[in-house]
């Protein structure tokens, strides 16, 4: 069943010869030929009639437009188009990119006029990447991006030509799915116009790609085809830690509001009986880890430290998600991070993104290295933290908590109205209807070091900005505070509510589907596009750069538990629809676009788009 914002399926127009790269002075030239016609049937009215003097190359003011003119001087619509773009692609490149693109590679005159012209072919472009470092797969002036990568290795080797290298508009670049910020993808697909007369010219690429990039295949296809009208649906699988289903901590903001809301309500005995196997887990971590470390400590520090970590959880926190009231620096070093002191390093932002130890050369005069004494107190925070993390990743699911959540998860099957987990999208939106095939936890968890970790897939026709994590962030929520499974029906009403969309950490496109098309191609004898040749490199490839960077990523930033412990403690009633209280307790939000909202809780909301989505639709 098709969502109503899902482009048709066109039909494949047979192949058309192959297209010849020409200079730019050759295709205006051609292109001004064809225009010279149209207007002479057009009996002059053209639009420069109004400008005699358009011609910058017409110094006598010849008219240049009309009966009797001098039309040889006069720019054709084509021209004017390109001469318009160029004008503003270098206004964004001079101005928000400082001079430089990651769209546009430039190459002198003579190096385009000396350059073989060659056919280029329409062709589908299969391709897989680890999307850490990255700002999503669109390529764009300012941010490294997948495709801005991808467009630099095509020029380099050879598959786009030097006249062609300074917009990928010209090579008629379309993506089947488009990935969020540090989104990755086993297997995606690119359509635009190559040179591919190379029999290697998939290694070539690949040569010019960084590791966590790669091109499985380059497949012909009719020059009509777009690979995100034909694709027919999407699977994407997400990863995260068992321990997200663990519920809030009794004496953070959010588990207190459940739990009296519960009793209120009285139904605190349902509320205790959902959380089934760990209604007792934060109990016993306190019995068996938490106050061993209490006990060792001298009776003034102990004092301290429960004032601060009781402090930490009860307190309202800034615009910025920082304690309003924070008399020491303990939460923001303790807070996440279960590094010893003398074993952490100063760090800064690699090329890629990705953090990078900060290094000395030659030519570079070494800075003082700043070092910081923690007191007695800061350094019992940050074991007993470390013990709280600690317990939380020993954490191993049961039976019953999987079910629960697939019960969940079943909630999104079929068509609904999927307002609520996207952005700037009303409930009267008839492109926020969406249709959800399949959405599965697998009842296998994996364990990586001390975490053990879940896999959900799910599969649709297509999704919007954010929508993904969001509904992985609806269906944990109400598992972990042990919320009613209405919730989700609910959330399809028209009632504005705030749902957070869980870390782009572990999501990744597992791959696009193209059965329709792949029938059309097998009636034409081309090629179906079938990742399955490639299963064995993809599997290796998503073990390598995939699985192993989300691993080793969560195990470093502790990226879920943030997440997490931010929705727990932020003094807000924003989230509290997943409290017995329900939709009604949480708050409305009336203008998506004009309504402020705090700047920690953008980002958990994701109203700061980062202007990709997590698949080719329009948002």
């Amino acid at each position: 069943m098709a969502t109503d914002d899902t482009p048709p399926v066109p039909a494949p127009a047979a192949a058309a010869d192959p297209v010849v790269e020409t200079t730019n002075a050759e295709s205006n030239d051609a292109a001004d030929n064809g225009d010279r016609n149209d207007r002479g049937q057009k009996r002059g009215r053209g639009r420069d009639n109004r400008n005699p003097n358009r011609d910058r190359g017409n110094p006598n003011n010849i008219k240049t437009g009309g009966f009797g003119s001098n039309k040889r001087d006069f720019l054709s619509k084509r021209d004017q188009v390109q001469d318009n773009r160029a004008a503003k692609r270098r206004k964004v490149i001079d101005g928000a990119a400082d001079g430089n693109s990651y769209m546009s590679i430039p190459f002198s005159t003579d190096e385009i006029a000396a350059e073989e012209r060659r056919p280029k072919r329409k062709v589908a472009v299969l391709i897989g990447y680890a999307g850490t470092g990255y700002h999503g797969i669109q390529i764009n002036h300012k941010e490294k991006t997948i495709e801005g990568d991808l467009f630099a290795a095509f020029v380099k080797a050879g598959a786009i030509s030097k006249a062609n290298a300074d917009d990928p508009k010209k090579s008629s670049l379309v993506r089947c799915a488009r990935t969020d910020k540090g989104v990755h993808a086993a297997a995606n697909v690119l359509s635009l116009k190559l040179i591919v007369e190379d029999e290697d010219i998939v290694e070539k690429i690949n040569s010019h790609l960084p590791d966590q990039i790669k091109v499985w295949g380059i497949q012909r296809v009719t020059n009509g085809f777009s690979c995100y009208q034909a694709c027919d649906s999407r699977w994407y699988e997400y990863l995260m830690p068992s321990y997200a289903l663990l519920p809030p901590q009794p004496q953070s903001f959010l588990g207190k509001k459940i739990i009296d809301a519960a009793k209120e309500k009285g139904t605190y005995d349902e509320y205790v009986d959902r959380l089934d196997d760990v209604k007792n887990f934060w109990e016993e971590v306190e019995k068996n880890d938490i106050q061993p470390i209490l006990e060792k400590m001298d009776p003034e520090i102990r004092a301290e430290v429960i004032r601060i970590l009781h402090d930490t959880a009860d307190q309202e926190l800034t615009d910025d998600g920082e304690p309003s009231k924070p008399d020491t620096d303990v939460t923001k070093d303790v807070d996440m991070k279960d590094t010893p002191a003398e074993e952490t390093t100063a760090t800064e932002p690699s090329k890629d993104g990705e953090a990078a130890t900060t290094e000395t050369t030659e030519t570079q005069a070494p800075a003082a290295k700043v070092e910081r004494e923690f007191t007695p107190v800061e350094l019992a925070v940050r074991e007993v933290k470390a013990a709280y993390v600690a317990a939380k990743r020993r954490y191993r699911v049961t039976t019953p908590r999987l079910e629960k959540l697939q019960e969940a998860l079943n909630q999104y099957l079929g068509t609904h109205n999927f307002h609520n987990y996207t952005i700037l999208k009303s409930h009267t939106d008839p492109s926020a209807r969406r249709h959800i095939k399949s959405f599965e936890v697998n009842k296998t968890p994996i364990r990586i070091n001390d975490t053990e970790w879940l896999s959900l897939k799910v599969h649709g026709q297509s999704f919007m900005m954010h929508q993904i994590r969001k509904m992985v962030a609806m269906a944990v929520l109400i598992v972990r505070c042990g919320a009613p499974m209405s919730l989700v029906s609910e959330s399809y009403g028209p009632r504005r509510i705030s749902i957070p969309k869980a870390p782009g950490l572990g999501l990744m496109l597992e791959r696009p589907v193209f059965d329709v098309s792949n029938k059309k191609f097998k009636e034409l004898g081309r090629e179906p596009i079938d990742f399955g040749k490639w299963d064995k490199e993809i599997q290796a490839f998503k073990d390598e750069h995939i699985y192993k960077r989300m691993f080793e990523l969560e195990e470093k930033e502790n990226s879920f538990h943030l997440f997490f412990n931010q929705i727990d403690n932020f003094r807000t009633d924003y989230f509290l629809w997943v409290t017995p209280g329900g939709i009604e307790a949480s708050h409305e939000r009336s203008d998506r676009t004009a309504e402020k909202i705090p700047r920690a809780l953008q980002a958990e909301l994701g109203d700061e788009a980062d202007g990709v989505a997590e698949d080719g639709s329009s948002n």
